[in-house]
């Protein structure tokens, strides 16, 4: 596996937004709209996130669970208790944005709060 460069917490939240929202197998344009709110709050100015696109997107499947859990790690160390509460809220209402919580979505969900000591 390559080693991940650590990202700070947007950009780490971002990478987690995307897992999140693509591991059901279905991207829902309800959960595009949330990432673009994430986005416009966490970088009001323009921010070029296609390189994080990219390597979000060349991830195989068997790669998520580490890339997720890597960036919820990434996250944490950048981010207050308050912060990742309020960030966990914004996730599960990111997995229910199509009405439907798969099980893989709800388990990488688990996994965050999980890592970060929110159970």
């Amino acid at each position: 596996m390559t080693t991940q460069k650590k990202s700070n917490k947007s950009i780490a939240g971002y990478h987690l937004l995307m897992i999140l929202s693509a591991v059901d197998g279905e991207f829902a344009p309800q959960e595009g709209m949330m990432i673009q709110q994430y986005l416009a709050d966490e970088f009001p100015f323009k921010m070029d996130l296609d390189d994080e696109l990219e390597v979000i997107a060349l991830l195989k499947q068997e790669e998520w669970q580490d890339h997720f859990e890597f960036h919820a790690k990434c996250f944490y160390d950048d981010s207050t208790e308050e912060e990742r509460t309020s960030f966990a809220k914004f996730a599960k209402t990111l997995i229910k944005a199509d009405e439907e919580v798969s099980e893989t979505e709800h388990d990488f969900y688990k996994t965050m709060k999980q890592l970060w000591k929110l159970d």
